[in-house]
């Protein structure tokens, strides 16, 4: 997460102790299942669990919600060791927040199998001098470790010791589709059609699952850097430190401080900080057009009135010669037209000004699975290829898998792009 606009820092807070996460817990009201705003009885199939129940948490249409959070707390030595103490060779990358580390939690401290054994997991650690602060950290704790759904990261625990501030997440392999969408090098797979397809639908579930709890969850910052990419490229959906409750029954939005991305938060946001559930979907829409055209929401290094994509191409998308041309370059023309049309119409009501205008991502989701049933047959997941190591023999590169706060593998870190500032 980068510096935002908008953000007046907090004071330090120099009595925090473990027992402070009591209040995250309390500090909004408890979220339950409901049913869906769109039918009259029934229970949403996207919020099928009251946070007294139970249900399979791999359907990939299921979720549930604790009434509070239900996290592991770690201590600060646990973290040291499982990150070889915060040491440079296991940093993932820096935003906002802190910086991010790849480590292994060993489920059996007892174990003797050596360095990088036991579960996967990625910390990350509190920069003292960070604006986003205790808020945040707080946020994430709150919605993440009550919230449970395959298309949401998941949040395992915390540490909060020393007036360190640390969240432990679970390590999701592929790293974001930021990265596969714009990254460049032979680590990035280009994605075909029907990954795109998957990890859209994917993504949508999520939001969907967010919007229709009774008390509803706006996430507020929606975009390809928040959506990570498990071995399996089923998207989750990860960074809830601008989550937000959403309105009551008597009201139609909440108004808060602008806080986002550029590029990807709605207008009507932007310019009121008038906060609809429905913003998430303006976020969607931006997301569906990036993965259609493989170019970033923003970027000042295109021709003059094409730096913002959004505004650049909406006018386009509704002609099928136009958005032929608009396609992204990497998928080589492998893809239907029909569908690459149908998605481009989706994304144009997602962008719809008024907010009343968009679908529901319940609507969403209904009309990105009917594509993905009609298609005729699943193309091959993107793989690396064995290198060539010479004429008599070849062997698989030592490869990993990263998204932009993966390093490189000269040692170098991968640069964000700035297209698209953070507005605190």
């Amino acid at each position: 997460m980068g510096n935002c606009w908008g953000w007046v820092a907090p004071k330090p807070d120099t009595t925090t102790s473990a027992s402070d996460l009591s209040k995250v817990g309390t500090s909004q009201a408890t979220i339950t299942a409901t049913t869906s705003s769109s039918g009259s009885s029934g229970v949403s199939r996207f919020s099928q669990f009251t946070a007294s129940s139970g249900g399979d948490p791999e359907n990939a249409n299921t979720g549930h919600i604790l009434p509070l959070p239900n996290l592991r707390q770690f201590t600060l030595a646990e973290l040291r060791a499982a990150t070889k103490n915060f040491r440079s060779d296991s940093l993932l990358g820096e935003g906002g927040f802190g910086k991010v580390f790849k480590g292994w939690i060993d489920d059996k401290p007892s174990s003797k199998n050596g360095n990088n054994s036991g579960t996967p997991v990625a910390v990350k650690k509190l920069n003292s001098d960070s604006v986003q602060g205790i808020q945040e950290w707080r946020a994430e704790v709150d919605f993440l470790g009550r919230l449970s759904h395959p298309n949401l990261v998941k949040l395992l625990g915390y540490s909060i010791e020393d007036q360190e501030l640390l969240l432990v997440y679970e390590y999701v392999q592929k790293g974001s589709l930021e990265n596969h969408l714009f990254g460049r090098g032979a680590m990035v797979q280009a994605l075909p059609w029907d990954i795109r397809l998957k990890i859209a639908i994917g993504a949508a579930r999520g939001l969907a699952f967010l919007h229709t709890s009774e008390k509803q969850v706006i996430y507020r910052d929606f975009k390809a850097s928040n959506i990570l990419l498990d071995g399996f490229y089923n998207a989750k959906i990860s960074d809830f430190g601008l989550a937000k409750t959403g309105p009551s029954e008597s009201k139609s939005h909440v108004t808060t401080r602008v806080m986002g991305t550029y590029g990807y938060a709605a207008p009507e946001y932007v310019s009121t900080g008038h906060l609809y559930v429905k913003s998430d979907v303006f976020g969607f829409g931006v997301v569906l057009v990036e993965m259609l055209t493989g170019l970033r929401t923003l970027d000042p290094r295109r021709p003059k009135g094409q730096e913002n994509l959004v505004d650049w191409v909406k006018p386009l998308l509704s002609n099928k010669r136009k958005l032929k041309n608009l396609m992204d370059a990497k998928l080589e023309g492998k893809y239907p037209s029909a569908a690459a049309y149908q998605i481009a119409q989706l994304a144009l009501k997602c962008l719809a000004l008024d907010p009343k205008s968009r679908p529901s991502m319940e609507e969403v989701v209904v009309t990105l699975e009917k594509l993905e049933s009609s298609r005729p047959e699943r193309a091959p997941e993107p793989k690396v290829r064995p290198a060539r190591l010479g004429p008599q023999k070849s062997g698989l590169q030592n490869l990993h898998n990263r998204s932009p706060l993966h390093q490189r593998q000269n040692g170098s870190m991968a640069i964000p792009h700035q297209g698209s500032p953070r507005m605190r």
